[in-house]
């Protein structure tokens, strides 16, 4: 019955649980591809690899010692429900624009030039559509409806993943704007901090195994749960994610918010969390090359000797940081006729937008940055990680872990110690 501390990481493809031992140790680990359950976009399925995750941890380490739990989703996704919690339709993913005209002129002409719910991708719009569904007793985060499965009572949520929902972290509270834009606040949830508790475990959470004692804490973004699982900590650290596509975070004394430029802050305890998502990344990468090809082309690379191709790699037109600019085209060309110095080309690509972005972050008031730690499955390619080194110019720092799941345990951990 060791004490322990669970987070949950609900990712695109599948989900990942960690139980940490009061002192942060990591003392057990699980994952479940969302494939092998069904639909990825489906909440069942999201409940089913839950389920099936904290049972295969269960199974590795004594989940009666577990004292508290959270859960972290992807930023965005937004999901309809009735007065029981059930699912109304479809979600509406994190990566899906909104194509209502009506819905955006509404934000556009209500929302303050710094909020994060501005665009075609924000939170709000999906909430706008959502709380329109018969039925729809109240619009929640993915991390939400899980916590809320869990806990048995769907009406909270956390600063992180409402900031693209309009929510104000500065001030505490849904903004006045966001009701004139069209929102129905009562079917909006309830924002707390990330990590302070909610309550006890309720049946459901029960069922799986975990004590009743145990309390469902508020979670927080993946992105923002990856952070904090790097052990970036101090004012200037930043966290590269390379995964699907290009996430920058750096650590701020202040908030930056610059929607024209798709930069928001996140608040994490006294100190912010600035950065955005670029278009760029791993997606684009595999779309170019295949997967099966990366490792050849990989021990190919020659950091020493840059292509000076300068290319913009992305899938289509659009994107949206460190430039905001949904008609943006991709820039790959003029395109070698070797397919290793077109891979370099592209990778140092990447990593120029990536260069950019924490450029940008500067010019807006951020911190000089003092370190940069790498996640994601880039992270593990050292021809490109020599690559980044000479165009960024910045101390690199090992991660402490690369699991979402540990940075949203870390979070429970946080919240259970004396202050």
């Amino acid at each position: 019955m060791r004490p322990c501390a669970i987070g949950v990481d609900v990712g695109t493809s599948g989900v990942r649980a960690a139980a940490l031992a009061l002192d942060g140790a990591v003392c057990g680990q699980s994952s479940v591809a969302m494939a092998s359950l069904g639909d990825s976009r489906a909440p069942m399925t999201w409940r089913r690899a839950v389920s099936t995750c904290l049972a295969e941890l269960g199974a590795t380490c004594d989940l009666s010692g577990v004292r508290g739990l959270a859960v972290d989703g992807t930023s965005g996704t937004m999901v309809a429900v009735d007065r029981q919690g059930a699912p109304i339709g479809v979600p509406l993913m994190y990566d899906a624009p909104c194509e209502v005209r009506d819905v955006l002129r509404a934000i556009e002409a209500q929302a303050p030039a710094e909020s994060a719910a501005r665009g075609r991708t924000s939170a709000l719009a999906r909430v706008l559509i959502l709380q329109k569904r018969p039925g729809a007793h109240r619009v929640l985060h993915q991390a939400d409806w899980i916590a809320g499965w869990l806990l048995g009572r769907f009406d909270r949520s956390d600063a992180n993943n409402a900031l693209k929902t309009g929510y104000d972290p500065i001030a505490g509270r849904w903004p006045d704007w966001i009701e004139r834009a069209g929102a129905d606040l009562d079917k909006l949830p309830i924002v707390v901090e990330p990590g302070e508790p909610l309550g006890p475990i309720g049946a459901e959470g029960a069922a799986l195994g975990l004590p009743a004692a145990a309390i469902v804490h508020a979670g927080t973004t993946d992105g923002c749960a990856s952070f904090l699982a790097t052990g970036a900590a101090e004012i200037g650290d930043a966290v590269t994610a390379l995964g699907s596509t290009l996430v920058i975070k750096l650590l701020c004394d202040k908030p930056i918010s610059a929607p024209q430029y798709g930069v928001y802050s996140h608040r994490i305890g006294d100190a912010w969390l600035a950065g955005g998502a670029s278009n760029t990344g791993g997606a684009v990468i595999e779309r170019l090359f295949g997967r099966d090809r990366l490792p050849a082309l990989s021990a190919a690379l020659r950091p020493d000797r840059p292509t000076g191709l300068h290319y913009y790699p992305l899938s289509a037109p659009g994107e949206r940081f460190p430039i905001n600019d949904p008609d943006l085209p991709p820039r790959l060309e003029p395109r070698p006729a070797d397919q290793k110095t077109f891979f370099q080309g592209v990778l140092e690509g990447v990593a120029e937008i990536e260069a950019l972005a924490y450029r940008k972050l500067a010019e807006l008031g951020a911190p000089v940055v003092r370190s940069i730690r790498t996640v994601g499955g880039g992270a593990a390619n050292a021809g490109w990680t020599e690559i980044r080194r000479r165009i960024l110019n910045a101390p690199f720092a090992p991660a402490r872990s690369q699991e979402a799941c540990v940075g949203v345990a870390q979070l429970v951990l946080r919240s259970m110690r004396p202050a």
